[in-house]
């Protein structure tokens, strides 16, 4: 399956929705469309993945690395819309505890 990104541009709100699934092959993609956004000093990324079914490992090293850019250009980064089995990921990984994870967890399956 591929991934869809859309990304509208409301500064200083950066809005990225995804659909599809974030894996090994659709990651890069991701990170080429995420990482910059993280880059604006001040701004804020919020990333829209209830359309998102699946993520992989590789899916989360974005999301990573997206969270150490923020820190390092003074942005923000929001998670939205988890479907239930990709908020289930970032929970075993621990890593709700350091990203900003909107706590509304979506249906899925």
């Amino acid at each position: 399956m591929n991934l869809t990104i859309e990304w509208n541009d409301n500064r200083p709100i950066q809005n990225l929705n995804l659909a599809g699934e974030i894996d090994a092959y659709t990651a890069p993609k991701l990170k080429e469309a995420l990482l910059p956004l993280t880059e604006r000093e001040g701004e804020t990324v919020i990333v829209n993945l209830e359309q998102v079914n699946y993520l992989d490992s590789t899916g989360l090293g974005v999301f990573i690395a997206a969270l150490k850019s923020t820190k390092e250009y003074h942005s923000e980064m929001r998670l939205e819309g988890l479907q239930s089995r990709v908020q289930r990921l970032f929970e075993i990984t621990g890593l709700n505890s350091i990203m900003n994870i909107e706590s509304t967890v979506q249906g899925g399956k």
